[in-house]
């Protein structure tokens, strides 16, 4: 496991966000936990990946873990705002992103609306659109005791409060993120769309984001689901490997979907 080094809580745009930072391989990366969920759910699984080639920086964002609830939160456009606050105050330079479900999604929309702020992203299990045949039931809240214990331990708010936290996040879900392909079509970095092959959204609207983003690469892990994080961790850490071996376009021998702007990179008509 990489060493920890750093973990605390920092003020950032005036709220306390539980901060952790890795040691330092290499440039940072940023690694974005999943909704309802924080950093310590899913660090032991994703940090292999990157431990001894970039420097890894975390965080619990508001409502999430550690942290505490403020107005706005769950809102996309809130979390990427934080994001965006968290970068330039903490890591201070670009980052490459690491995110998981929800995770991946900020990542999704600050490389559109921060471009000059991320070197690249991979996005686990991500959905660009609420409109994609989600499969979580979003209409039933349900919270158990040991989760409420849980909540109340780490982020020493009233237990209850976890309730209202839930009630929200499926309230956003059911109606966020709102991109559209030509959307996708503005990221400038390269993208890993790293998916299970039993997603709770469907596989079209994993190739379809794919296909839209410029410099995309696809990977999708058999016998997987949204939880794919834990179900075969080697298998994707070998993934996200290989993307950070070259984040150039790819140059492959048989191109289709990447003819045209293969035969551009290489001055062929």
């Amino acid at each position: 496991m990489a060493r920890l080094v750093s973990q605390k809580f920092l003020t950032i745009d005036g709220h306390k966000i539980w901060c952790k930072q890795w040691g330092n391989h290499g440039e940072p990366v940023v690694l974005l936990h999943g909704g309802l969920s924080n950093t310590e759910n899913w660090e032991k699984e994703i940090l292999p990946a990157v431990e001894k080639t970039h420097q890894p920086f975390a965080y619990d964002r508001t409502a999430h873990g550690r942290t505490k609830i403020r107005d706005g939160f769950m809102h996309f456009d809130f979390q990427v705002d934080e994001f965006i606050a968290y970068i330039e105050k903490v890591v201070k330079k670009p980052v490459h992103v690491i995110g998981w479900s929800d995770g991946g999604n900020i990542g999704l929309l600050t490389a559109i609306k921060r471009p000059d702020l991320i070197k690249s992203l991979v996005g686990i299990g991500m959905n660009y659109t609420y409109k994609g045949g989600i499969s979580f039931d979003l209409n039933n809240v349900s919270v158990s005791d040991e989760e409420k214990a849980n909540f109340a331990k780490n982020s020493k708010q009233d237990p209850e409060l976890l309730i209202t936290i839930v009630r929200k996040a499926f309230k956003v879900w059911a109606t966020e993120p709102k991109l559209k392909l030509k959307d996708l079509k503005r990221i400038k970095c390269p993208v890993l769309v790293l998916a299970a092959d039993d997603e709770p959204f469907t596989s079209e609207l994993t190739f379809k984001m794919y296909e839209a983003i410029p410099n995309g690469r696809l990977a999708v892990i058999p016998g997987t689901s949204h939880a794919l994080v834990k179900e075969k961790p080697r298998l994707m850490h070998a993934v996200i490997k290989d993307f950070y071996k070259s984040l150039e376009f790819p140059i492959t021998k048989m191109p289709n979907r990447r003819k045209s702007k293969q035969a551009e990179i290489l001055g062929k008509p």
